[in-house]
């Protein structure tokens, strides 16, 4: 016999549309602010952070997309609901991050090499930079708020992107800066480089929390020990478990095991019992789907 029971928590999916629409909407008045501005400076870290911005959109998209897939019911073809999608979302964009980090240091190495070309309004530079920062704070906390509260890896991935750009933002600001006040212009390809560096490290930490669930790693080991805790409570006298399996889906955890008990119960008594289990992992774990194999002794 067995038993399955599905929880399902309220997600607000128009406050899910609604913030990737404004990644999207921002990203894109940011690229048109540096392009401009990158391209009547000379400036590579400007650029750089031009295309940063628009791997940035092009994740924002491809997030939008993503949390409109992932929150659609299970159907014929996907029993287990689309929560992978958004997975799939993180690791694409951890890939875009990557390759713009490359791009950005062959860029500036391009320019260390080819040290004659000045940059031009400084001023205007460090202005933008600085506008970009304070917009991407603003966006970013958003995002971040609604990805912890959706368990959204789609917008948490969309909102490392924008932290990432406010610290390449700052630092660019920074950088031209300093070369205003100095007139050392080979520091605009080495901001750009070390900004490229904390470009990589970010996109590697993403990367490997996108890749996990799509190979079907077990849950965190805290949420483990809250499950094994729950089923343990139950298990009394001469009732046991093994087996047990978790899979993470989205913000979906899958939870399985087989449950033995005694032979003399009847079909009402163990369907109570299993009931009482899942209830208990639900309070524990939101968003779960329990599956019990009951077996007897």
């Amino acid at each position: 016999m067995n038993r399955i029971r599905i929880f399902y928590t309220f997600v607000p999916m128009n406050a899910k549309i609604s913030i990737a629409r404004l990644s999207v909407a921002s990203n894109s008045l940011l690229i048109a602010m540096k392009l401009t501005v990158g391209l009547i400076s000379g400036s590579i870290s400007i650029l750089s952070e031009a295309i940063h911005s628009l791997m940035d959109l092009l994740a924002s998209v491809i997030a939008y997309f993503s949390v409109k897939i992932s929150d659609t019911p299970a159907d014929d073809n996907h029993p287990y609901g689309h929560g992978k999608f958004e997975n799939v979302s993180g690791v694409i964009e951890s890939i875009l991050i990557f390759i713009a980090a490359f791009w950005i240091i062959y860029e500036a190495i391009h320019k260390l090499m080819n040290p004659e070309q000045k940059i031009g309004s400084l001023w205007l530079g460090i202005v933008v930079m600085a506008a970009s920062a304070l917009v991407n704070v603003y966006v970013s906390m958003r995002l971040y708020k609604v990805a912890r509260e959706t368990e959204s890896i789609a917008l948490e991935a969309d909102a490392l992107h924008l932290k990432t750009d406010v610290l390449t933002s700052a630092g660019v600001a920074v950088g031209l800066f300093l070369i205003w006040i100095t007139g050392y212009h080979f520091l605009d390809p080495i901001v750009a480089i070390l900004v490229a560096c904390l470009i990589l490290k970010e996109s590697f930490n993403l990367f490997r929390r996108a890749y996990g669930p799509l190979l079907d790693v077990t849950l965190p080991e805290d949420e483990l020990m809250k499950i094994r805790l729950v089923i343990t409570r139950h298990c009394t006298g001469n009732i046991s478990f093994h087996s047990l399996r978790t899979r993470l889906s989205g913000n979906k955890r899958y939870i399985d095991f087989h449950l033995n008990l005694a032979p003399e119960m009847t079909v009402k008594e163990a369907h109570d019992f299993c009931d009482c289990i899942e209830n208990d992992i639900h309070q524990e774990i939101p968003n779960s789907e329990v599956t019990i194999h009951v077996e007897n002794f």
